[in-house]
C-alpha cells in the first residue's frame, strides 16, 4: 500500500544520471527535472509543468524488471525530453538507461528480456528509428535507417523479424501540374479526408516487415505496396495495430481501406492476416463488421485472436465489445456482450485463461480480467483512481499504471485478486512526485450523486480547494466535458486540471452528463443526435445543485470546458439565466451548421448531428442544428475567455474567432488567446503556462468579489 517503507522514492539526482549510458555529445542540452520552489502550498502553472511524467510502463517477460519512460519539460527552452529507466521489481533498485537530448519511446523487450528495443532520433535527420539497449544501460545499438522515420514498431517473438510503421508519398500527385515548381507550397486537393487532426494529408502510413540481419533491419518490405491506404490508421493508430503469432508465420495487421470520401464517412477498419512466408494478406478476418475493430492480440499459444471491436457504422464512441476468434475454425465470440461497459485497453495473461484489461466504471477506470472460458469478470484494482497500461506477467503478477485527479502517473503492482470496485488491491511502486506533492496544499475529491431532471441519479466529482471552510463562500466551476463521449473520471490533465483550480479557491463540479463512458450504453448513447438537450439539462442541474450549497458564491460561478465541453459552454452562455459569471471556452463548436462542413472526419459529425444541415427531412438533424449555439446569441450576457489552436483540423480555430466576434458585437467583456503553433491541445510549455495565467486572470477578475 501507500507509503509502505519497500517502495522507492524516484530521485533524478546526481548519483543516479551517473549510473546510465549518456550521449556526452548531447548531454549539455539534456532536459532534466526542473528546480521548482513550491511557496505556501501553491499549485502554479509553473508547479504543473515541473511534474514528472510516467509512460509506457512495461514489464519485462518474466516480471523482475519494468520499464517505462520519465518525461521532464523545460519552460526556458519550451519542450519536454523523455528519457528511460528500469526498476527491479524485487528490490525497487532504479535505473536510468538514457540520457539524450532527444526523446525516447515505444518501449518494448526483444531478445527474451536481454535487450529493451525504442525509437529515439537518429542519424543527420534525425528522424525516429529503431534502437535497443540493454537492460544495464550499455551496449546501445541502432537498428534501422528507414528514410521517412519509424512511427511504430513490433519485434516477433523470436526477435528476427521486425514489423514498422513508416510513410509512403502519395500515390496521385500531378507531375505535369507540379512540373518546375519545388518550391510551391500549394496543394491540389480533389476528394475528402485531406487532413487529419493538426496534419494536412501529405504522406500515408504503411506496415513494412522486415528481416533482422547482423543486428541491422534488411529486406524491408511494404506490404501495402501500391495501396492508397493507412496503416496504422489515422490520427492515432501506432504499434497495437500489429500482431504476430506466436510462432512468427503469421502477422495480422489492423487497416482503413477506404480513401477520400468514403474514408471521410466510414469508421470501416478491419484486420487482416498477413502470411510471412507467401509474403501476402491472406484473409480478411472481420469483414462484414462495418465499425471499428482494433488492437490485435494473439493468446500466448497463438490459438486464438483477441481485438477490440465496435459494430455500428460511424459511431467512433460506440460500445467496444471484446471479441476472441479460434484461429483453427474461423469461431467468434463476444466475451463482454452481456456486460454493460466496455474495455479501453487489455493484455492476455500469460497462461491464456484470462485477458486483464481496463474499463471505465461509475466515475473510475478500474482494472479487470475476464475467464476466456465462462466470461466472468472479476474487479482486481479499484479505489478513486483510472488504471491504464495493465500488464500481466509470469507467475500471476500484475503492473499497471493509475492516477486520479490530485496526481498523475505512478507505476502500481497489482495484487491480481478479486475485489470491490472501492478496494484498491495494489502497492505503489514509484514515487516519481513524491517531494513535490507533499510541498503542495490539500485538495479534497468527493463524489456527489445529483438528481436530472428526467428523474436519475448523475455521478459528480466535488473538488473542494485547501482549507476549505463551509462556513464561508466560494467562487465556483462547473466544468463541461469533451468528447463528447469521454468519462469524467479520475484523470489527471496539465491543461484542466481541477488541483491548480481548487488551489486558485474555487469549488469545482465535474459532472459525468449523458453522453460519457462508464454508465451502461444507453447513457452513453443519448447524446447523439441530441447536441443541447438533455445533456445540458445535467450541466444545469449541477450548476443548481452548488449553487444551492451554503458555501458558494451565487455570483462567482463559472463554466469552463473544451472541444464539446467549448460547444457546451457556449450553448450555456445563450441558456443559462445568469448563473454564470463568466465562461472559457477552449476549441469549442459555435456553429453546427459550419462544423459539418469544415472537420475532417465526417463519419463523427454525420452520426452524431445526425446528418447534415440541409437533409431538411431528417427531424434528428434539424433538431440538432436549431440548438446551435450561434443562434442564441442574442440571449448572451456573461464575459467570454475563448481559446483556440489554429492548427486545430478537428475544430477550426475559426468557430472560435466567430464566437468571439459575436460576443464583442454584443458589447460584452470578451478576450480572446490564439495559438498559431498549437492543434486541438496546447503542449508546448510556455503557451500552456500562458493559457493557465489568463484563464484565472479571466476567473477571478469576474468571479472573486472582494478581493
Amino acid at each position: 500500500m501507500k507509503g509502505t517503507a519497500t517502495k522507492m522514492s524516484i530521485m533524478l539526482a546526481s548519483t543516479l544520471l551517473a549510473t546510465g549510458c549518456a550521449d556526452k555529445n548531447q548531454k549539455e542540452n539534456v532536459i532534466e527535472k526542473p528546480e521548482i520552489t513550491v511557496e505556501n502550498g501553491m499549485l502554479t502553472p509553473e508547479v504543473l509543468e515541473s511534474f514528472g511524467r510516467i509512460s509506457e510502463m512495461t514489464p519485462s517477460p518474466a516480471g523482475k524488471q519494468i520499464a517505462f519512460c520519465l518525461t521532464y519539460e523545460s519552460i526556458e527552452e519550451n519542450k519536454g525530453n523523455s528519457e528511460i529507466y528500469i526498476m527491479e521489481t524485487e528490490s525497487k533498485e532504479l535505473k536510468r538507461l538514457t540520457t539524450t537530448a532527444g526523446s525516447e519511446n515505444s518501449l518494448q523487450w526483444i531478445d527474451g528480456g536481454e535487450r529493451l528495443a525504442f525509437l529515439a532520433p537518429e542519424g543527420k535527420d534525425k528522424k525516429p528509428q529503431i534502437c535497443s539497449i540493454k537492460p544495464d544501460g550499455s551496449d546501445r545499438k541502432v537498428h534501422s535507417d528507414v528514410e521517412a522515420g519509424v512511427e511504430c514498431f513490433v519485434f516477433s517473438p523470436d526477435s528476427k523479424r521486425v514489423v514498422y510503421g513508416s510513410t509512403v508519398k502519395p500515390f496521385d500527385k500531378d507531375s505535369v501540374l507540379f512540373d518546375g515548381l519545388d518550391k510551391t507550397t500549394g496543394r491540389v486537393v480533389n476528394d475528402l479526408m485531406y487532413k487529419h487532426w493538426d496534419e494536412w494529408v501529405t504522406e500515408i502510413p504503411h506496415p513494412f516487415v522486415a528481416d533482422i540481419e547482423n543486428g541491422k533491419v534488411a529486406n524491408a518490405k511494404d506490404i501495402m505496396e501500391g495501396e492508397p491506404f493507412e496503416c496504422p490508421v489515422r490520427p492515432f493508430g501506432g504499434a497495437e495495430s500489429f500482431a504476430w503469432s506466436p510462432d512468427g508465420k503469421s502477422l495480422v495487421y489492423c487497416a482503413k481501406r477506404q480513401k477520400g470520401m468514403e474514408y471521410s464517412f466510414s469508421t470501416n477498419s478491419d484486420l487482416y492476416l498477413y502470411d510471412i512466408e507467401k509474403g501476402e494478406t491472406v484473409k480478411n478476418l472481420t469483414e462484414g463488421n462495418e465499425g471499428y475493430d482494433t488492437d490485435p492480440q494473439y493468446s500466448p499459444d497463438g490459438k486464438s485472436l483477441a481485438w477490440l471491436s465496435m459494430a455500428t457504422p460511424k459511431y467512433e464512441s460506440d460500445k467496444k465489445r471484446l471479441m476472441v476468434m479460434d484461429c483453427a475454425t474461423g469461431e467468434k465470440r463476444d466475451l463482454t456482450e452481456g456486460w454493460d461497459y466496455w474495455p479501453e485497453e487489455m493484455k492476455w495473461g500469460t497462461d491464456g485463461k484470462e485477458i486483464y484489461f481496463n474499463a471505465y466504471y461509475e466515475g473510475t477506470e478500474p482494472t479487470f480480467k475476464i475467464n476466456v472460458a465462462t466470461c466472468a469478470i472479476d474487479t482486481i484494482a479499484g479505489g478513486m483512481w483510472d488504471y491504464n497500461g495493465v500488464t500481466p506477467t509470469e507467475g500471476g503478477k500484475v503492473y499497471a499504471m493509475r492516477h486520479n485527479m490530485l496526481q498523475p502517473n505512478e507505476i502500481v503492482e497489482i495484487t491480481n485478486t478479486p475485489c470491490n470496485a472501492e478496494a484498491e488491491n495494489c502497492t505503489e511502486l514509484t514515487e516519481v512526485n513524491k517531494e513535490l506533492l507533499a510541498q503542495l496544499a490539500e485538495v479534497k475529491v468527493e463524489k456527489r450523486m445529483v438528481a436530472t431532471t428526467d428523474g436519475k441519479q448523475m455521478t459528480c466529482w466535488l473538488i473542494l480547494p485547501p482549507g476549505f471552510d463551509e462556513n464561508k463562500k466560494y467562487p465556483s466551476i462547473l466544468y463541461c466535458q469533451g468528447g463528447p463521449q469521454q468519462a469524467v473520471s479520475q484523470f489527471w490533465s496539465y491543461r484542466w486540471n481541477f488541483r491548480i483550480m481548487a488551489a486558485n479557491g474555487y469549488v469545482i463540479i465535474a459532472p459525468n452528463r449523458r453522453g460519457v463512458p462508464g454508465f451502461g450504453e444507453e447513457w452513453n448513447r443519448q447524446i447523439s443526435g441530441d447536441y443541447g438537450g438533455q445533456n445540458m439539462k445535467d450541466y444545469l442541474a449541477a450548476a443548481d445543485y452548488l449553487l444551492e450549497q451554503p458555501y458558494i458564491d451565487p455570483k462567482g460561478m463559472s463554466a469552463i470546458g473544451a472541444s464539446y465541453g467549448g460547444f457546451s459552454v457556449y450553448w450555456l452562455a445563450g441558456h443559462h439565466d445568469n448563473r454564470f459569471a463568466a465562461l472559457i471556452a477552449h476549441a469549442g463548436i459555435f456553429n453546427l451548421e459550419a462544423q459539418y462542413l469544415e472537420t475532417e472526419e465526417m463519419f463523427f459529425a454525420d452520426f452524431d448531428l445526425g446528418g447534415p444541415y440541409w437533409d431538411k427531412s431528417n427531424a434528428i438533424a434539424q433538431k440538432t442544428y436549431a440548438t446551435s449555439p450561434h443562434r442564441f446569441v442574442e440571449n448572451w450576457t456573461a464575459p467570454i475567455l475563448v481559446t483556440v489552436g489554429e492548427l486545430d483540423y478537428r475544430i477550426l480555430a475559426s468557430q472560435g474567432m466567430m464566437a468571439f466576434n459575436a460576443a464583442k458585437m454584443r458589447g460584452l467583456e470578451a478576450e480572446m488567446v490564439v495559438f498559431p503553433d498549437e492543434n486541438h491541445w496546447v503542449l508546448k510549455p510556455q503557451n500552456a503556462i500562458l493559457w493557465q495565467r489568463a484563464f484565472f486572470q479571466f476567473l477571478d477578475k469576474y468571479c472573486k468579489h472582494g478581493e
